[in-house]
């Protein structure tokens, strides 16, 4: 399976020059792209693939004013072409809406690099670049050296603290471990990140948007936003001074941090499940499009990142070979008594401790739903059998 790195990089000033206009090439051939597909769709003319986009960028390299496109890397061409070509089929088959142009300050700073083995290659110190040279980089991962290595979908982006991240998929096994035969139930929710079913075992991972260290860092957040809108009022007008572009870069490193925080603790918690051993992990379907339209809920929903931590899940679960299953969207996990079986069909949300109707068990809502999940492993090895 492949693995995704991240790695710092740092480099001189001529070569951050040299990741700047790489930065700029990129998103104006996807710019320029996007432009000549609307035109061709304009006049009745047949759409661009990926190919004939590559094949038009040797005419766009011929033009008068263009010869600063000779010290592109003309992967860095090619895969934004690549990208353009996969929004338009995501467009198509209605997964995301129609590719939008890229904004000199709003988009994100990133660009792809070739990812050619011998054309991009970690020695122990410096990584190669093409038409950058060698960068020196830092990381605790375990790289592989030389030439002959390939990696997947290189990409350089700065993040919004100033750093630059390479970012390097790397083709890894699966550890062979020698797994349990318990299977480990999951249920995600708001008022707690987690709680896990595990055999005789049950453990809660709390939600860490409500411990101390991250209202505090909301609350710096909240305080950096009221004021740039306090300069804002003060000049009267939307012009943006050095005092307020200033001030925004304070926020965007302050958002950064909170959503590193958040990621992190996923890892954490994520790692810790899979660390012991379940012979599978049962987790829900969530429809979390539906749950953000809940307003008083979508905050706190977007602040767990449900999708996250079930892809997390998955791969690590991948990864050592663990059965990952997720219940169908409507199974009631929640609403089933994991003592006799019964459903309560009218449990509401507000509900947070489940009482049976019929047999008179009690016990914590999310606990129950882990129960069940849980279970729900035993009864697909059965129906299998």
């Amino acid at each position: 399976m492949i693995r995704t790195l991240k790695i710092r990089l740092l480099p001189t000033e001529e070569q951050e020059q040299m990741f700047w206009n790489h930065i700029g090439a990129a998103r104006f051939i996807y710019n320029h792209m996007l432009a000549e597909q609307q035109r061709r769709y304009d006049f009745g003319e047949k759409h661009m693939s990926a190919f004939d986009m590559n094949k038009a960028i040797t005419a766009l390299k011929q033009r008068e004013g263009m010869e600063w496109m000779s010290e592109i890397s003309v992967h860095t061409f090619y895969r934004a072409c690549a990208d353009l070509a996969a929004a338009f089929t995501n467009f198509f088959v209605g997964r995301a809406r129609y590719p939008r142009f890229k904004s000199r300050k709003h988009s994100k700073p990133s660009f792809p690099v070739q990812d050619t083995a011998g054309v991009l290659w970690f020695s122990e110190t410096h990584v190669q670049v093409p038409k950058v040279g060698k960068v020196k980089y830092q990381t605790n991962y375990d790289i592989p050296k030389g030439r002959q290595c390939k990696f997947s979908n290189p990409r350089i982006q700065l993040t919004p603290n100033g750093k630059w991240i390479l970012t390097v998929g790397v083709e890894r096994e699966s550890q062979a471990l020698e797994l349990t035969s318990i299977p480990m139930g999951i249920d995600v929710g708001v008022k707690e990140l987690a709680t896990v079913s595990f055999g005789d075992e049950s453990f809660v991972f709390h939600n860490i948007n409500k411990s101390r260290m991250m209202r505090q860092q909301e609350r710096r957040l909240k305080h950096l936003q009221r004021n740039i809108a306090r300069k804002y009022r003060q000049h009267g007008n939307y012009e943006k001074t050095s005092n307020i572009l200033k001030a925004e870069a304070k926020v965007r490193r302050a958002q950064y941090r909170l959503a590193n925080t958040r990621n992190d603790y996923r890892h954490q918690v994520t790692h810790e499940l899979v660390s012991k051993l379940p012979g599978a992990v049962v987790m829900e379907t969530l429809n979390v499009q539906g749950m953000m339209k809940n307003c008083h809920l979508s905050k706190a929903v977007a602040q767990q990142g449900f999708f996250e931590f079930i892809t997390q899940m998955k791969y690590k679960c991948e990864e050592r070979g663990i059965a990952f299953i997720q219940v169908p969207q409507f199974y009631p996990s929640s609403k089933t008594c994991s003592n006799c079986g019964a459903i309560k069909r009218d449990l509401r949300l507000s509900e947070r401790v489940f009482v049976c109707p019929e047999c008179g068990h009690t016990l914590d809502r999310d606990l129950n739903a882990a129960i069940n999940l849980a279970r729900y492993a035993d009864q697909i090895t059965q129906a299998a059998a």
